[in-house]
């Protein structure tokens, strides 16, 4: 007698608590689908220290949060929601941490945004309960969802760019091309290339081999630096626990926190319904069962990721490769979180990363979320013209929160003066004027 014949209850517990046999799938397919998502988005663990660092973040201790986070969160998601979806720091994200809200015109320290992305957290537990969530996402526009991503895609490429030396600043055209005989350009282009050509042959672990590959070769040119593979994990003391409350009166404490949840949002949203879309999960009318328990996971995610210090921890498109390999429940998402505990012995591989490597990958990932603007609407200039302003303003004004604000603004004006009155929800006229407000005040 197969599983599938046999009664629920004499069933192997794994088997009954996630549903295999009703899912057409088993352990070892599950297992499988564990790697291949994990090799897809491990290379978080190396990148994500390497820009919150530069907010002054032990490194080590950003390691360890990075990896807890990633295991917890994917385990709750799995235990609680059933879904085959892996959680981790998010891209982007990191990046609006560090190099906007603490390095950037906010000047926050990185224990006060630690404490914007726990409230941003918060907010996205309370929308999700309650199901206001739905409200907020239809308010907003398409043509500037798409604006959002793909501007926060080219956020990171000049990021990458600037971290490779590839553009570097000039005081009269503000950026200009670097020097690309030096090693570390020539070194980010090539792992870039590498990583685009893997990813296109859809070799599993395409963005970690290329990371890698590169760091080894800098080795002997001395731009990277070989302490070993495994070691006891770095201690998680020097960020747990660190949130900074002090701001949270100030307008700009809100529009922190409220671009960590938009952004939270509208990736949260792609990752769910792009992903179970692929497994098949939707039902007839295209909603996802199931569809708040995940949203509370990834909420949990942001609470407690920032609590042991990390950026905002959210669903991963790279679980489509575990869906594509089979996973269909969450036991998929159990070996994720298992494999990321296990990488929290590689802290000396995550320190021999140089900055060029992890360069190499924020470009890859930039390119990838840029896709966004071919899906916006390009037949209706005030669809279309404000969220090219959002778009490009985020990388213009190294500032994601800048983007989104100058895109609600523009966007809410256009409609209203064009007389498409019905077009300016609510929602986005009060988000514009709250942004308004905030440029308005004085720094």
């Amino acid at each position: 007698m197969t599983d599938a014949t046999k009664p629920t209850s004499e069933r192997p517990f794994l088997d009954r608590y996630f549903g295999l046999t009703e899912n057409g799938t088993n352990v070892r397919t599950e297992f499988i689908a564990g790697i291949t998502t994990f090799l897809t988005m491990v290379y978080i663990v190396f990148v994500n220290p390497a820009i919150l660092s530069a907010t002054g973040m032990d490194k080590g201790a950003v390691f360890t949060a990075t990896c807890i986070a990633a295991a917890v969160s994917t385990l709750v998601m799995a235990l609680y929601a059933n879904y085959p979806i892996a959680l981790a720091p998010g891209m982007g994200l990191n990046a609006f941490f560090a190099f906007t809200v603490v390095l950037g015109a906010y000047k926050f320290t990185w224990q006060q945004a630690l404490a914007a992305v726990f409230c941003s957290g918060v907010i996205f537990f309370l929308i999700s309960i309650f199901n206001i969530r739905e409200y907020i996402i239809n308010s907003i526009p398409k043509n500037l969802k798409f604006a959002i991503s793909a501007g926060v895609g080219l956020f990171l490429g000049i990021i990458a760019l600037e971290n490779a030396k590839i553009v570097v600043a000039h005081k009269e055209t503000l950026v200009t091309l670097g020097d690309l005989k030096l090693w570390p350009a020539i070194l980010c282009l090539f792992g870039f290339i590498v990583i685009v050509a893997l990813n296109y042959r859809k070799v599993i672990g395409g963005t970690l081999i290329g990371i890698l590959l590169v760091s080894v070769i800098g080795l002997p040119l001395g731009l990277a630096k070989f302490t070993g593979i495994v070691d006891v994990p770095p201690s998680l003391a020097p960020t747990l626990f660190q949130l900074d409350f002090s701001r949270v009166t100030e307008l700009t404490f809100l529009i922190v926190v409220f671009s960590f949840l938009l952004v939270d949002l509208f990736d949260n949203a792609g990752t769910l319904i792009g992903v179970t879309q692929r497994a098949g999960f939707l039902d007839k009318e295209g909603k996802l069962p199931r569809m708040k328990q995940a949203l509370v996971a990834d909420s949990f995610a942001a609470m407690f990721g920032s609590l042991i210090g990390t950026s905002t921890t959210t669903s991963y498109i790279e679980s489509a490769a575990g869906v594509s390999a089979g996973g269909r429940t969450g036991l998929t998402a159990v070996f994720v979180a298992i494999f990321f505990l296990l990488a929290l012995f590689f802290s000396p591989l995550a320190d021999m990363i140089p900055a060029y490597a992890s360069a190499a990958a924020l470009l890859f990932v930039a390119c990838v979320m840029t896709r966004g603007l071919a899906e916006m609407d390009w037949d209706d200039i005030t669809e279309y013209a404000p969220a090219v302003v959002c778009a490009i303003s985020m990388p213009l004004t190294y500032s994601i929160a800048t983007g989104i604000g100058l895109g609600f603004i523009t966007y809410a004006l256009a409609k209203i003066i064009a007389g498409k009155f019905t077009e300016a929800k609510p929602a986005v006229v009060i988000l514009a004027i709250v942004f308004a407000i905030r440029f308005a005040l004085p720094e």
